[in-house]
């Protein structure tokens, strides 16, 4: 444990005049650094701690020497906070999670680890951070783990697929007309068949067709579990017209497994981006685009809604409506999104997934 040295700030814990104390966190890879606030807002010490088990466990208790834990801002709480997020739920300790210090701010006021962890502290102490992180401990947490393996194993695919193509275009001609108009399949078969010792474009041709159908049946098998967990825990997701497993998982990935967090539809929506923005002036009233929010929930929308528009009647019957009236398809399609996400956090709030099971000690 390392303790900053900060003018200012108390030497030693002083329980005795401070009841409640609330702590900010700035977290990194090996090392989490804290600071803890009185409820008047004065800076009491600042430390750095190991990211383990023992060092969260440090952490906390280093932080009650000053008075009671209500609450603790934690940056990143997503991905190097998340273990000790975690560990600070299961101590009854309320985690609230906190935005990246504003970079005009952070220029002002310069960039420290302790600076950002007092930042943290006072984000949370003037209600300027609200927000409750992921639990990341339930079966949307496995579906996010599958999903970055298979959308990994997608890309490389693809990009071996490309490979082998462009490799074909510039070989031999009596190679290359041997497998002129052949299907994909059947054009993977035959440079799986190619003898590697003939030369290098056999041999190159040859580990790409094999590396494309390791990945093919990787893709596949992650399909598979990815389709089952959504089964078992949200099965009616499924069964919306246009919803697919990539396009659940990736709504559900959004939500997490603490969905309950989100306040009403509203609030889903704003978290997928398909919520508008006021930006009205003066005489000028209107909205513009979201950008913000999480983009593969907002692409999985998308998706949806191009599929919905291809097959299903009421929402073709919708477009050509809106498009009488003088909206673009382009228009169409956001407000199509909208109500998408509207339905979708109605299922989810009429299924609410199980919690963890207890993690044995």
């Amino acid at each position: 444990m390392t303790i900053f040295s900060m003018p200012h700030t108390a030497d030693a814990p002083q329980p005795a005049s401070v009841t409640s104390v609330v702590v900010g966190v700035d977290t990194h890879k090996d090392v989490h650094v804290a600071a803890v606030l009185n409820l008047l807002g004065s800076l009491l010490a600042a430390a750095a701690f190991p990211v383990t088990e023992a060092g969260y466990s440090a952490l906390l208790a280093w932080a009650r020497g000053f008075g009671q834990v209500t609450q603790a801002g934690v940056e990143g709480t997503g991905s190097y906070g998340a273990g000790l997020s975690r560990h600070l739920a299961g101590e009854g300790v309320e985690v609230i999670e906190v935005n990246r210090p504003d970079r005009a701010a952070r220029r002002r006021s310069g960039k420290t680890d302790a600076v950002d962890a007092e930042a943290a502290a006072r984000a949370v102490l003037g209600g300027r951070a609200g927000g409750t992180p992921k639990t990341k401990d339930g079966p949307v947490e496995d579906l996010r783990v599958l999903k970055v393996v298979k959308d990994s194993a997608v890309r490389d695919r693809t990009r071996a697929i490309n490979q082998l193509k462009a490799i074909l275009a510039s070989a031999p001609a009596r190679l290359r007309e041997s497998m002129a108009g052949l299907s994909n399949p059947a054009l993977f078969k035959a440079c799986a068949a190619l003898d590697p010792e003939t030369g290098a474009i056999h041999h190159a041709l040859h580990l790409l067709a094999h590396r494309i159908k390791q990945l093919s049946a990787e893709t596949a098998s992650l399909t598979r579990k990815i389709t089952a967990i959504i089964r078992n825990h949200s099965p009616r997701l499924l069964e919306l017209s246009g919803v697919g497993p990539d396009s659940a998982a990736n709504l559900l990935v959004a939500a997490g497994d603490n969905h309950d967090r989100l306040k009403n539809e509203a609030s889903f929506a704003a978290l997928c981006g398909v919520s508008p923005v006021e930006h009205s002036s003066g005489k000028s009233q209107r909205r513009r685009l979201n950008r913000g929010g999480n983009r593969q929930a907002n692409a999985a929308l998308y998706r949806i809604v191009l599929s919905r528009l291809r097959w299903d009647d009421r929402t073709r019957a919708y477009l050509q409506r809106r498009t009488a009236e003088g909206k673009t398809k382009r228009e169409v399609i956001r407000c199509l999104k909208r109500y998408t996400a509207r339905e979708i956090h109605r299922y989810l709030s009429a299924s609410p997934l199980p919690l963890p099971a207890p993690q044995a000690a």
